[in-house]
């Protein structure tokens, strides 16, 4: 019996998205100058709603939106450039982050006519924020369980029920959330559909939940009642299985599951200089050897999206990867630095080690947890 889950065509950046790469660079160097590392270290998960909306002054959010909709047009490639470069220089997205990478692509490919002149030229001038609705208590990454529910009344739908781990939900103007329309949660898929949810409305209650590192990136949200319009329904009813599907492949899929202790590595590489202990060289070039394949999976998947597809299996197997090597890189770092006791690390450095030592359990839960990862995995090898 064959086994095939992986679909990783040897893929290059076209020049055209290359191009974009110095302009990109000097933009974010010149924003971030005096920033300090452990501030930048949050990487995706650092809000500033400022620098997203000078971002989108230069055209840079909404790359891959048609222009009709306030976007740049372009493709998958140009976007993946734009968002490397991001993240290697640890800049504050968060705010712009959850509606460019997959609520716009969401609303353009299933959304009303009505829906996607509302929303995506607020989304690409960095005005609108979005946050996801998908985990729940007691269901974890297991989406088919969700209980919270949308019941039709006149005039539109009414929901309640609750979400938890909503990533930036306290600030974010707008919820995409995956509910329950028909049977239980016995019922698994059936029955799913996405919903608009404007997080003013009457009936929405939002309490942040405050980490270990002091930051508040997520947040539990109740809906008591909360009344919803006819318009926001997003696609078809019933058919919110399917759309979610096709929504988790952009958002496992990017170099962001692989980039997050990226300032850390930097840091820890230039305190080695050029003549580094034997073991510490052994170490980094190990991290090396993993990010450099990681990367190019990550540039497959990129060339499987522009061409329309929806990877979620090969996205699921490079977000397991990934993280599992975000949560080696501050680990071991922190065990090279104690084997040397004899040599003082950089106060910058030992900062952003700490932020993100207390952060790192986190990679492997955002975006579905291993187990659910591994489990679709599993499915894809025919193994389940």
């Amino acid at each position: 019996m064959t086994l095939t889950i992986h679909n990783f065509p040897p893929t290059v950046i076209p020049a055209h998205a290359e191009g974009l790469r110095a302009e990109v660079k000097a933009f974010i160097t010149h924003q971030l100058e005096g920033v300090p590392p452990q501030t930048r270290a949050k990487t995706w998960t650092g809000f500033d709603a400022a620098f997203s909306k000078a971002f989108a002054d230069r055209g840079w959010i909404g790359l891959t939106l048609p222009k009709e909709y306030g976007g740049a047009g372009l493709d998958a490639f140009s976007r993946f450039v734009v968002v490397e470069e991001l993240l290697a220089a640890g800049a504050p997205v968060a705010a712009h982050w959850i509606g460019d990478r997959q609520s716009a692509p969401l609303i353009l490919h299933y959304g009303t006519d009505a829906q996607r002149a509302f929303f995506l030229p607020q989304i690409c001038r960095g005005e609108l924020f979005f946050c996801i609705g998908m985990s729940e208590p007691n269901s974890g990454s297991d989406l088919a369980s969700v209980r919270t529910r949308a019941d039709r009344v006149e005039g539109g739908w009414k929901i309640n029920g609750q979400k938890i781990w909503t990533t930036y939900a306290h600030q974010s103007h707008y919820m995409i959330a995956l509910v329950r329309t028909s049977g239980t949660s016995e019922d698994r898929q059936k029955g799913l559909s996405q919903f608009l949810i404007d997080l003013s409305l009457p009936g929405v209650t939002i309490n942040p939940i405050t980490m270990g590192t002091g930051d508040s990136d997520f947040s539990e949200v109740f809906f008591d009642d909360v009344m919803l319009g006819e318009d926001a329904l997003v696609g078809i009813e019933g058919n919110g299985w399917q759309q979610v599907n096709a929504e988790l492949a952009f958002e496992r899929s990017g170099p962001e599951r692989i980039y997050s202790s990226l300032v850390l590595l930097d840091l820890w590489a230039n305190m080695l200089g050029d003549d580094p202990d034997p073991a510490d060289a052994a170490r980094l070039g190990k991290f090396v050897a993993r990010l450099a394949p990681l990367r190019e999976m990550s540039v497959a998947i990129t060339g499987l999206l522009a061409q329309g597809q929806s990877p979620l299996n090969e996205a699921a197997l490079f977000k397991d990867l990934g993280t599992e090597v975000e949560q080696q890189i501050p680990a071991e770092i922190a065990d090279a630095i104690a084997a040397r006791p004899d040599k003082v690390a950089d106060p910058d450095l030992l900062r952003t080690l700490a932020f993100l030592m207390q952060l790192n359990h986190v990679f492997s839960l955002r975006g579905g947890t291993r187990e659910i990862l591994r489990g679709m995995i599993a499915r894809g090898l025919g193994l389940r």
